[in-house]
Formats: structure tokens, sequence, C-alpha cells
């Protein structure tokens, strides 16, 4: 088993599209980012990444690479999906809190889940959605996401050469038990015969 985990931020900016968790939601403001600024998919690409110890998003994805300016973040997660495939895991469950004065997430959270779990490739139950509120945090104008992933090992056998080469060592050290070794017959629960059986002719 592996455990991940994901934090991201990102403020409020007027004039771009708010997204969060691959869905779009109707807000006068969106999230200042170098890509669509998807806070949760941030959070969640790195905690798949920290969980098969991959590095984190900015390995992949510089800020500074205008390749990704403006980019989907579903374009980040599926690189980590590839990662933790590669190093032989599958995804148990998510659990997600989403940290924001507005907008109010509690009344789309079964739609944020549903969108989620469409990415990750898993079900809906498998993914938890929470939000809290910043008070006292002074941090009104900011999205924060929190994100823990539990991963399982997919139990990939051994190639099949590893495999065989393996059955014919330990088929070569029994071979060589039975009959590479002088045996005494003393071993074999018998008693030597104390004379010499030619004298009695």
């Amino acid at each position: 088993m592996r455990i991940g985990y994901g934090f991201d931020s990102h403020a409020f900016t007027a004039g771009v599209p708010l997204v969060i968790g691959g869905l779009a939601i109707e807000h006068p403001e969106g999230l200042a980012g170098h890509s669509d600024g998807d806070v949760l998919l941030h959070a969640i690409t790195d905690a798949l990444l920290g969980a098969v110890s991959a590095g984190d998003i900015g390995t992949f994805f510089p800020p500074s690479d205008p390749r990704w300016k403006g980019a989907a973040s579903s374009v980040f997660l599926q690189t980590a999906l590839e990662e933790v495939a590669t190093a032989g895991y599958k995804i148990v469950n998510i659990d997600t809190v989403l940290v924001m004065a507005k907008p109010k997430i509690v009344p789309i959270a079964g739609e944020l889940r549903e969108s989620v779990a469409a990415l990750l490739g898993v079900q809906p139950g498998e993914v938890g959605i929470k939000a809290k509120t910043p008070e006292g945090l002074n941090q009104d104008n900011v999205a924060v996401a929190h994100v823990t992933v539990l991963l399982e090992s997919l139990g990939i056998p051994e190639p099949v050469g590893v495999m065989a080469a393996s059955a014919e060592n330990e088929i070569d050290v029994v071979v060589k038990t039975l009959v590479g070794e002088s045996r005494s017959v003393s071993a074999l629960g018998r008693k030597v015969t104390p004379f010499d059986t030619d004298d009695l002719t």
C-alpha cells in the first residue's frame, strides 16, 4: 500500500473561468495560474505522484514552460495516473478538502465527485469531496485544496522468463542433491558388513 498527500492554492482573479475538479463553475472570478488553475486537480496530481515517489507536478510541467499556458489540468492528472500504473499501483480511494469562502462547494459536491471519479477512472464512492471556509485566516480571495490518496499494488507477477529461470535453478539444485553427490550406504540405514564376504566361500 502507498499513501500520497497533495496541496495546492490559487488566488481568485477576474477575467478567467473557474474550473475545479475538471468542472466549470459559474462564478464572477476564476483561479489565477499558468494552466487553467484547477486547484483540486493540481493537488490530486501531486498526491498521486508523491505516492509513487515520482516527484511533483512542477517536475513534469514547469510553469516556466509556455506549452502549459492555459492547459487543461486533466493533462497533468493523466500523466500522474500513468506514473502510478507504471509503478504497479492502482487507486483504492481518494479524499479531498477544499478551503474557500466562495463559491459554496456543498451544493455541487456530487457533481465534483462524479467529475473527479471519471477523470481518475474510479467509482464516485471512492472519491471524497469536503469543503471548509477559511474562518479567521484572512484568505477569502484564495482557494486551497488538500488531498490524500491510498494506492494498492496491482500484484503484477514476475515476467515469464524470470519465473522460468528461477524454476530451472531450483530443479538443478534438486538434481545435484539427488545424484550429484556420493552417498554413504550408512545414510540409507544399512549397516556395513564387518568382514569380507569372500571368506565365506
